[in-house]
């Protein structure tokens, strides 16, 4: 018990600081965080508190009340946060690398399945929709490069869908902060068992990456680089 005890309280303060950092974060791009994650706050816990006044529990609503506050001030911060995140990732390459590291259980991802010279990459994610194919960089370069890689899929698992998603802010192409829900919107059609034959079939390729140069720019902070084949999620 001593020793989950003293595990907690080491834990909390890594989490504090990363909240912290979070904040910091934020507010470089948000300067209104600070008054609007008050007034979120100010305003629920306001609420409950003329609603107890008004019907003679002050106490129990005003609880309740603050419950709701902080709960409704962490959501709001969470994605406000998000947003300030995807801003500073935007347009750096590898950012739509970090957000299909982040997509959640049930698809494996591979970064920088085909690349070129000018940093135009091509990622695959793996799941019961299919493959899907998410390209960044120069619109008119990585068409092509996005064109290929889907020909090569189309040819070795003729049997299974294959998407492809092209991200900027330009027509036809999808905003990074919406690329995961554009996934997950995609029609499931595969099976688990069906999953991990197609992983099978792609991983007998080999990992291009070793084949390939690294980008040289900046990438987004805490994005992890492959150091093998594709990461199971």
């Amino acid at each position: 018990m001593a020793r989950s005890d003293s595990a907690a309280d080491a834990a909390n303060p890594g989490r504090l600081k990363q909240i912290a950092l979070t904040y910091k974060m934020t507010r470089k791009a948000d300067k209104k965080i600070g008054l609007v994650l008050a007034g979120v706050f100010i305003l629920i816990l306001g609420v409950f508190l003329a609603i107890g006044f008004l019907i003679g529990h002050p106490v129990y609503l005003g609880i309740l009340g603050f419950l709701l506050a902080f709960l409704g001030t962490a959501i709001i911060f969470g994605r406000r946060a998000e947003r300030a995140a995807f801003g500073q990732m935007e347009g750096q390459p590898g950012a739509a690398a970090a957000v299909l590291d982040n997509i959640g259980r049930g698809w494996t991802t591979t970064p920088a399945v085909a690349m070129n010279r000018s940093q135009d990459v091509v990622h695959r994610a793996v799941g019961k929709a299919g493959i899907v194919l998410v390209a960044e960089g120069n619109p008119n370069r990585v068409k092509g490069l996005l064109a290929a890689e889907k020909k090569k899929m189309n040819r070795i698992v003729a049997d299974v869908p294959v998407h492809d998603i092209l991200v900027g802010t330009g027509e036809g192409q999808v905003l990074l902060k919406k690329v995961r829900t554009t996934m997950l919107k995609l029609p499931r059609v595969l099976t688990g068992p069906q999953v991990t034959a197609t992983n099978d079939r792609l991983r007998a390729l080999g990992d291009l990456m070793s084949n390939m140069p690294l980008p040289k720019g900046p990438m987004p902070k805490g994005m992890k680089l492959p150091k093998g084949g594709p990461k199971a999620r």
